[in-house]
């Protein structure tokens, strides 16, 4: 049986967008907030990763355990380390697991549904870093199974999750969406026009 664990990466100081994207309001609110009602709602063990800052500005339901990241300017690489350390310590503690799924909070139209099929491809493929591709391009959200989860916590700071799946090629298995378009991040203030 699969146990799967959902980290939500939410700390980034979108430097490309010029100010705090995630504190934009879409829809009377936050696209953190939107990211969050996201990750409440998917069938997994549910951890956010973010800042003490941005925690203050959004209600998390009690299913979320709450990891803050002091050092954001350290890159992805350091939510990536945190969560996957608080992932590995609630096992520990009789909170079983076997993946790991990594969702970026900037991907505002995602919906559960579009998760679904990564969770669900895991079942027959259990060994495989399942991932959607989008044009051939791979993009979020990427589900690891825990036995990556040492060089998930020993990344380098210049390096993301996408290091250790070029690394292990071979044991990729690449979803492709159905509706594409929900799976756009947001980085720029052009991205945001293109999606509202």
């Amino acid at each position: 049986m699969l146990v799967i664990t959902t980290i939500l990466l939410a700390a980034g100081l979108s430097q490309r967008m010029g100010h705090d994207k995630l504190m934009i309001e879409i829809k009377s609110k936050t696209i953190l907030q939107h990211a969050i009602d996201l990750l409440h709602r998917l069938p997994t063990n549910k951890i956010i990763v973010t800042t003490d800052e941005k925690i203050n500005k959004v209600h998390i339901p009690s299913d979320i355990t709450i990891c803050i990241n002091p050092t954001p300017e350290e890159g992805l690489s350091k939510s990536i380390k945190i969560g996957t350390k608080k992932a590995v310590e609630k096992a520990l503690n009789k909170e079983p697991i076997s993946h790991i799924l990594f969702l970026n909070a900037d991907q505002l139209l995602l919906k559960p549904e579009d998760i679904t099929p990564i969770l669900n491809a895991a079942e027959n493929n259990p060994d495989k870093i399942i991932f959607p591709e989008i044009f051939s391009k791979p993009t979020s959200p990427t589900l690891f199974p825990i036995k990556y989860h040492n060089e998930l916590i020993n990344l380098s700071s210049e390096k993301t999750g996408r290091y250790i799946r070029d690394k292990y090629k071979e044991q990729n298995l690449v979803i492709t969406p159905k509706y594409h378009e929900r799976f756009k991040d947001i980085d720029t203030p052009e991205d945001l026009s293109d999606i509202i």
